[in-house]
Order: C-alpha cells, then sequence, then structure tokens
C-alpha cells in the first residue's frame, strides 16, 4: 500500500507542473476576417461554418455592395470621380436585400460588421479628412440601407444603433494607409484597424487608442516561403494570381498544413492570437475556403483555443497586459 500511494504521489508531482503551465498560458485566439463581404452565397457559407465549429469572424464590409444604381450615381471617393469604384455596386436591389439581412444576422449571430471603406481606393496619400469622408459614406450606406431599397417598414429595430455605433474596426483596402488614418479612426470612434502587415504573429500596438493589428506572413508550401495569411496572397503565389482549377487541391492542402503550421507553432509557444484572412471571392476553384472550412472545423473544438472576432480579442488580449504600445 504504500509503495502505491508514492507511485501516486510521484505521478500527481510530475503532472502538477505541465497541469499549472497550462492553466498558466493564455487562450490560443483565431480570428478570421472577410474582406468586401458581398456575395450572399458565401455569406450563407460563411456563416454556417461559423455556426458548426462555435465560432465568430469579422467581415470588412464594402459599401457599395450596398448602393443601388440611384445611390452609385451619388458616391464619390477622396480624388475619384462620381459613380466610380474599384470593386463595383450591387446588382440590384434584391441583392442588397439579402446582403443586409445576412449582415443583421450575422450581427445578432455575435459577428463584427466591421468596415472596408466603399469603392476600395487606395488610401496611401489620404488625409485624415478624406479617410473621414470615406468612412461616412460607409456609415451612412449602412444605416439608409433599408430605406433605400424601399423597405423601411422591414427594419429591424436596432439597426440604426448597430449601423452608427456598433461597426468599430476597419482594414484599408490593398492594407494601404497613410499618416491621416489613426486620427481619422479616432474621429470616428474607430477602436481597431488591420490593415498592417507584421514578420509573423504578433500582439497588437495600441496607437493612440486603436488597436492595430497586422496579418502575418506565414510560412507556406515545399520551400517554407513566407506569405501572407491571407486567400489573396496566396492565389498569387499559388498560381500567379491566375484560375487554376487542375490544381486546386493540391494548394487546398498546401494552404490547409500552412495554416495547421502556423497555428500549433503558437499553440504549443507563446500564443500569439493568430490572424488570417479570405475575401468574398473563391479563388483557384475554392481552394482557400476548403482549406479555411478544415482549418475552423480542427482547432477551434481544441481545448484552451478561441476563434473570435476582433472585437471579441481585444479585452481577451488586454487581460494579458502585454499590447505593445505604439
Amino acid at each position: 500500500m504504500f509503495r502505491f500511494v508514492s507511485f501516486v504521489s510521484l505521478a500527481l508531482s510530475l503532472a502538477l507542473p505541465a497541469i499549472a503551465e497550462a492553466q498558466d498560458k493564455p487562450k490560443q485566439l483565431v480570428m478570421i476576417s472577410f474582406d468586401g463581404a458581398h456575395d450572399n452565397a458565401l455569406w450563407t457559407k460563411s456563416r454556417e461554418i461559423a455556426s458548426r465549429n462555435g465560432a465568430h469572424f469579422t467581415y470588412f464590409l464594402s459599401c457599395t455592395f450596398l448602393m443601388n444604381h440611384d445611390q452609385a450615381r451619388v458616391y464619390q471617393a477622396p480624388g475619384q470621380k462620381v459613380g466610380k469604384s474599384n470593386v463595383g455596386f450591387a446588382k440590384s436591389d434584391d441583392d442588397v436585400r439579402t446582403r443586409i439581412a445576412n449582415i443583421w444576422g450575422a450581427h445578432l449571430e455575435g459577428h463584427d460588421i466591421s468596415s472596408h471603406a466603399c469603392g476600395h481606393f487606395d488610401g496611401k496619400s489620404w488625409t485624415s479628412t478624406d479617410w473621414q469622408q470615406e468612412f461616412m459614406s460607409a456609415r451612412m450606406a449602412l444605416r439608409d440601407a433599408w430605406k433605400n431599397v424601399g423597405e423601411a417598414d422591414k427594419e429591424p429595430t436596432g439597426w440604426q444603433e448597430f449601423a452608427t455605433r456598433d461597426v468599430k474596426g476597419f482594414r484599408a483596402p490593398y492594407l494601404s494607409t497613410s499618416d491621416g488614418l489613426v486620427p481619422a479612426e479616432k474621429a470616428m470612434g474607430f477602436e481597431y484597424d488591420a490593415s498592417l502587415v507584421t514578420k509573423g504573429p504578433t500582439l497588437p500596438q495600441l496607437v493612440d487608442g486603436i488597436y492595430r493589428f497586422g496579418l502575418p506572413l506565414i510560412p507556406e508550401g515545399p520551400d517554407h516561403h513566407p506569405v501572407i495569411g491571407m486567400d489573396y496572397n496566396l492565389y498569387v503565389h499559388h498560381s500567379k494570381g491566375v484560375e487554376d482549377k487542375a490544381d486546386s487541391k493540391s494548394f487546398e492542402d498546401r494552404t490547409f498544413d500552412a495554416f495547421e503550421a502556423a497555428f500549433a507553432k503558437q499553440y504549443d509557444g507563446d500564443r500569439i492570437p493568430l490572424q488570417l484572412g479570405f475575401h468574398f471571392v473563391e479563388m483557384n476553384d475554392g481552394a482557400y475556403w476548403r482549406a479555411l472550412d478544415r482549418f475552423v472545423s480542427d482547432v477551434c473544438h481544441k481545448d484552451g483555443v478561441a476563434c473570435v472576432s476582433y472585437s471579441q480579442a481585444i479585452p481577451l488580449i488586454a487581460a494579458r497586459g502585454k499590447q505593445q504600445q505604439g
């Protein structure tokens, strides 16, 4: 009996440090985001992936996809002609109706609806006033979306508050910023920006009250080439930005392996949040969305992992007390 008790005591003494170490580690945060947020079929698909895996995503909405023909004729971005957009406009009023129903549904499900501005222009030379002009265009397009498609009577209770106060984050088109961006974000009441690129996963910088997040470079492929953790950058790396359906499965597997390796390095290490970005476009025959589905289905169920929106991540990161001051 003594020998048995001693053995149990020894086993517990060896196990306790490992248990304590696991409890001391912060949650591994995984933040999945989407730029554009326009294709309604992909709204449905992304929400289903999230629901199935207990995840919350961030949608960076391009506001021209809330604009029908009449609004498109009067929209003007800083330094651009009236009615111009690099990503186009909504196909029809019905297209907008479906999209705003998806936006509201995602909001109620706890996802972040954030801003990708409007016409997807490069703001590298924009002043703070320019950025604020574009942000205000986005806010008004979202606020008035139901009315603009003739369905003001169907606008959900709380939509106005949501549209004017609950859009708290921004990602710049082309990840292109200027010195005027942070002051404009602060003036508009934003809490975070996700427009940076970092050498690897890092904690956000806190700049003048704005949390600044960066998509990381992650090793990919047999040569471990560093690529921004975003579908478009993988698309360019894999097929030079040209559709290659024949190699779609190979691209999917390579992407999934890169995501898993980037995750494992943090999960088994310092648990720096991992950020991955996508677009509402299925490039290379859907390779990157299939990799996304596999990845989320795998990691979001693991112990000590939280697949969260940027807004949900901020208090968890702040609690660590290690955010970098900018």
